[in-house]
């Protein structure tokens, strides 16, 4: 199969979107796929054998790790050279858009996933009142697409509900080689703890910006001054959390990778994610699997990656106290806890990247024969993906302005 990807965000940077969608390139290229990239420019120009084609891009003001890249021509006559089977959008806002607009004006099989629960975000930053203009927007892109994925079931259920159409789920998946239990190191343990390995050793690792809600474990930090809390991970709230987590036993790694990242996984004693807004929580399958039991936000997607009571334990969102007694139940019970790790390794080694890889080659076989049902029908492709983009385009500005 010939597979062209676009992602808004890409290497150096680290997230989600860009592990899933560097995973999801070994994995195409391990089963024999060829692999075109396009992502903002800055980073390397082959992964696993695959060509990145880097766009010029720029900082976005609310965000400086965020960079937009617009699309142009020469994308358009780099895909149509590359002549894929399919076109696969993750979370199109700039360059994806092009994407789109491509996938129709060369009858392209075009499949979108929602990666970033963005109605959820703008209330974090005042923003709320473009929370139904930004759901109009998102169902206007996911309704040029012939197939769209999402990455958990509640995130099936939200846009479902919003009118989004032919939906599917791209199954989660965790690396369990490089993530496991004997990635431990007393090296780790003593840096992230501050020296004070004999001390409980909390671990969030995070994007720290303002949906994340790592604030709310100061209150953890407090409630429980026993326990040291790690946190790993940068953004543009740094600063900030800093200063509110200033005198509390609170280390701030920065960004950590590869081994590093595994390493302090294993190292720490319980894993704390207090985000309301995950559309699929990536990193706590990745510390399930490297043997860190799980206290989590019962919101978004993490429902599915954790059963309450059986492979982590869940707090309902907004309940403060709810968090800080559901750490301490963890700490206190470690009979309970050890059961949980247990049964967390076991869930975790049923989702390799390369059985999540092959049911997502199903999606796009599906996004394909939707298409080719849809072609039946259409006439001249490219006048009609002319007037499509355009009225997208329109559509979107006037929804912006007042």
């Amino acid at each position: 199969m010939r597979i062209v990807l676009t992602s808004e965000t890409f290497l150096p940077k680290i997230d989600g979107i860009v592990t899933m969608l560097t995973k999801t390139v070994e994995s195409l290229r391990a089963r024999g796929d060829e692999v075109l990239v396009f992502a903002p420019n800055g980073g390397p120009a082959e992964i696993f054998g695959a060509e990145v084609v880097g766009m010029p891009a720029w900082g976005f003001p609310l965000y400086p790790e965020l960079r937009l890249a617009p699309p142009r021509r020469s994308m358009r006559e780099k895909i149509a050279g590359f002549r894929p089977d399919v076109l696969h959008l993750l979370e199109p806002a700039v360059l994806g858009i092009g994407g789109i607009y491509y996938g129709r004006a060369l009858n392209i099989p075009t499949v979108v996933s929602y990666h970033t629960n963005i109605p959820a975000y703008l209330r974090y930053y005042r923003l709320g009142m473009f929370e139904g203009a930004t759901w109009k927007l998102i169902r206007e892109r996911h309704r040029r697409a012939d197939l769209n994925l999402c990455t958990s079931t509640a995130m099936v259920e939200d846009l479902r509900k919003h009118g989004v159409e032919r939906l599917a789920l791209w199954e989660r998946a965790v690396d369990a080689e490089r993530f496991r239990p004997e990635a431990y190191a007393e090296a780790m343990r003593r840096r992230l703890s501050a020296g004070e390995t004999e001390k409980p050793l909390l671990l969030c690792v995070a994007r720290l910006s303002a949906e994340k809600d790592i604030g709310d474990l100061r209150a953890v930090v407090e409630a429980l001054p026993e326990v040291r809390l790690a946190i790993v991970g940068d953004g543009p709230m740094r600063a900030e959390l800093e200063r509110q987590f200033a005198g509390t036993p609170t280390y701030f790694a920065g960004y950590l990778r590869g081994q590093a990242l595994a390493s302090a996984y294993a190292s720490a004693d319980l894993f704390v994610m207090p985000s309301r807004t995950e559309t699929l929580g990536l990193v706590l399958l990745e510390a399930m699997a490297a043997g860190c039991p799980v206290v989590a936000c019962r919101a978004g997607g993490v429902p599915d990656a954790v059963e309450d009571g059986k492979t982590g334990m869940l707090y309902d969102p907004g309940d403060a106290r709810g968090l800080v007694e559901t750490v301490a139940g963890a700490l206190k019970n470690r009979e309970r806890l050890e059961a949980m790790r247990a049964r967390a390794l076991a869930e975790v080694q049923q989702h390799s990247w390369r059985c999540a890889t092959e049911q997502l080659c199903q999606r796009y076989a599906e996004a394909m024969e939707n298409r080719r049902a849809v072609a039946a029908t259409e006439k001249r492709p490219e006048r009609l993906a002319g007037k499509l983009t355009r009225r997208m385009a329109l559509g979107a500005v006037r929804r912006l302005l007042p």
